[in-house]
């Protein structure tokens, strides 16, 4: 009588693990990530055809299907979900690798990736690299202005300069300044409906806000009033184009005053409400010691240093 042994679903499997390299890592990733073949081109400057062959040829490698093609982009199968972990890693130790070859460059010449703000861009961080351009210009920078926060360990940028300090033991994050934020709204704008009476959580005005992705605080208050009674005529997911907005009377904004008060367009509204922000410069520690990106790093530095 033989006893009957019930079956259990085979594990996904990878039949040739050998055959990821990590040319082949990068493209699954760039798609697991973007969720298109369009999205994984793009982040990695090479052409839509080029992706989709080089994943064909890997999931025939592996024998194994990668992805589902939905209607809705592509989806990791169970084996996709498997290969995850082992690309990750491969993209951990080649970043490394990269940073760690970097870190002892001592060269002042090549390129340098900044990521920030449009807002702080302009403020100060272009004229930083003014002057680093003038003192060395063999190195070359490539300026990212977002509100994401760039990751560092990818090497999606060198270093930053952003409002939040990081917590990861990797980074290194020095202290550049703080600054206030108050309310503004054009004189025309004031005069057509009048200064807000404080307390009615901006009754009877427009106001101009961030996306909930960048600032979720705004859909409550701006600078610390109420908005509960206001009208949002606009969102927006950029510092720039919220000056922009505010300064063509759309409403009243929550601006940098170290910029807003500069600008005649507009007049401050309740001078003695005032949010603070805090500005770090962050890197990787493994490129501490990358003479160029230190260089750069000193340049954003003493632009806030006593005169």
């Amino acid at each position: 009588m033989r006893k009957c042994i019930a079956s259990t679903p085979p594990r996904p499997h990878l039949a040739r693990s050998s055959a990821i390299d990590w040319d082949n890592a990068r493209i699954f990733l760039a798609i697991y990530r973007s969720g298109t073949l369009r999205g994984a081109a793009g982040t990695l400057l090479i052409d839509q055809a080029t992706v989709g062959r080089r994943l064909a040829a890997l999931e025939t490698s592996l024998g194994a299907r990668l992805f589902l093609r939905t209607p809705s982009g592509y989806v990791a199968t169970p084996a996709g979900e498997l290969a995850l972990a082992a690309a990750e890693l491969m993209e951990q130790a080649a970043d490394q690798l990269q940073r760690e070859m970097q870190g002892i460059d001592n060269r002042l010449s090549g390129i340098v990736r900044v990521a920030t703000t449009d807002t702080m861009a302009s403020s100060f961080v272009i004229a930083a690299l003014q002057r680093l351009h003038v003192m060395h210009p063999e190195i070359r920078i490539v300026l990212s202005t977002t509100t994401q926060i760039s990751s560092l360990t990818r090497r999606e940028a060198d270093l930053a300069v952003r409002t939040l300090r990081p917590t990861s033991p990797d980074l290194i994050s020095r202290h550049l300044t703080r600054r206030d934020m108050g309310l503004y709204a054009t004189a025309g704008y004031l005069r057509e409906r009048g200064e807000p009476q404080r307390g009615t959580a901006l009754a009877g005005h427009d106001i101009v806000i961030y996306q909930s992705s960048i600032a979720p605080r705004h859909r409550e208050k701006i600078c610390g009033e109420p908005v509960a009674n206001a009208r949002v005529a606009m969102e927006v997911n950029s510092g720039m184009m919220l000056i922009e907005a505010t300064r063509a009377g759309l409403g009243i904004g929550e601006l940098p005053c170290h910029m807003a008060d500069l600008d005649p367009q507009l007049v401050r509204i309740w001078p003695e409400r005032v949010e603070h922000y805090d500005t770090w410069l962050v890197m990787h520690s493994d490129l501490s010691r990358s003479a160029r990106v230190r260089a750069v790093a000193d340049a954003i530095v003493e632009t806030f240093a006593p005169q």
